[in-house]
């Protein structure tokens, strides 16, 4: 006695054939898609549930479920889940808004000592006062129910990110007037004649802290096949901090510097008397540097005053020291030079910084600021 199926026949269009074949053979198409275009395409073809199941590794409900799907709803509802599937919503979008709330509050407001929030910390507050706050739905609220409330929500408390707050009234007049110099540089560079008996244009800043590290013991070369990497003992030796006072000449690249101990007012005016005697005398030295107090000092003042029409400062705004190139220079100097670095005394830090230095002017790397008056500014 032959077998006559109960369920109806699936006729496949041409263009249904062809889709449910693509989807069949992708490889970035959800699992679930595809596992359904391949039985949708092997009961079209006529093959009984039980062979389409063993084939695929998997059981009749679930094959049924699909044919059922794709002969009463179409067959691209048949790729997909039916809606309604699955337990019902329980916490209210009250509660939600709720927790999104908490979120935004800082814990040591609420009585706790932590400053950000943890999903732990969360959860255990959220079921704590649910009750009194009327949303008994979140009773048994846990962390990782949490995460998706905070990551719908587009809230993340457990992270900070930093700006600058602008304190300065005259921040964007002061900004306009840093981005003017950079303007003048572009200018001068273009017409591509030699002003530097005419001017000199630098870009200044004290970078502090450079730790004098030691080791204790010597580090061990790399040995190929064997130690991919420079071994080196974990303890160290601080022997102290050296600030490097350095300024590029937007126009030729050249980096003016000197390492000092502390960047006091008399260190500065070294530095200013370094630069004074690499221009010709006729020439007009522009700096553009931020508002230390060693830069306005009474000290400051009177070595500007005993040479006159030498110096022309252009000041940052306050917390605007990103407006000042020298800032890229000190960043590319501490991912380079700076990496791993280890000596043997302040001296010898000193000495390397300077060796540094001259190799940069061997091939000076003009730095360009990509300048814009009227929107936001990028190097």
């Amino acid at each position: 006695m032959s077998f006559h199926a109960r369920r109806a026949q699936l006729v496949l269009t041409a263009e249904s054939t062809a889709e449910l074949t693509m989807i069949a053979q992708s490889q970035t198409r959800p699992v679930r898609a595809v596992r359904r275009a391949r039985m949708l395409l092997a009961y079209a073809a006529g093959r009984s549930v039980a062979s389409i199941a063993r084939d695929l590794d998997t059981n009749r409900p679930m094959v049924e479920r699909c044919i059922d799907k794709a002969l009463h709803f179409g067959v691209d509802r048949a790729l997909e889940d039916l809606p309604g599937r699955g337990r019902g919503a329980v916490i209210t979008s009250e509660a939600r808004a709720w927790v999104v709330s908490l979120a935004c509050m800082k814990p040591k407001d609420l009585g706790y000592s932590y400053e950000l929030w943890t999903t732990r910390l969360l959860a255990e507050h959220v079921r704590k006062h649910c009750h009194e706050s009327g949303h008994p739905s979140l009773a048994r609220l846990g962390r990782g129910t949490v995460s998706k409330i905070l990551a719908k929500g587009m809230v993340k408390p457990h992270k900070v990110r930093y700006y600058v707050e602008k304190r300065d009234p005259d921040f964007e007049a002061k900004m306009v007037q840093v981005l003017c110099v950079y303007k003048e540089v572009a200018l001068l560079r273009e017409a591509g004649q030699d002003v530097s008996s005419m001017i000199a244009i630098l870009s200044y800043d004290e970078k502090p802290g450079i730790q004098a590290i030691g080791t204790t013991s010597p580090d061990l070369p790399p040995v190929a096949g064997k130690y991919p990497s420079i071994l080196r003992d974990y303890e160290y030796v601080r022997r102290g901090t050296v600030s490097l006072m350095a300024g590029i000449d937007l126009l030729t690249g050249r980096v003016h510097g000197l390492p000092v101990d502390r960047h006091r007012s008399r260190e500065f005016v070294q530095f200013l008397k370094l630069v004074d005697g690499s221009y010709p005398s006729t020439a007009k030295i522009r700096v553009i540097l931020d508002n230390h107090s060693a830069h306005i000092s009474k000290e400051t003042r009177a070595y500007l005053a005993s040479v006159p029409n030498r110096f022309d400062f252009v000041f940052t705004p306050k917390h605007g020291s990103w407006l000042n190139i020298v800032e890229t220079f000190f960043a590319k100097m501490t991912h380079t030079f700076l990496r791993g670095i280890r000596v043997a005394s302040k001296q010898e830090l000193k000495d390397r910084i300077m060796q540094y230095l001259s190799e940069v002017n061997d091939q000076p790397v003009v730095f360009r600021w990509r300048w814009a008056l009227g929107s936001p500014v990028e190097v």
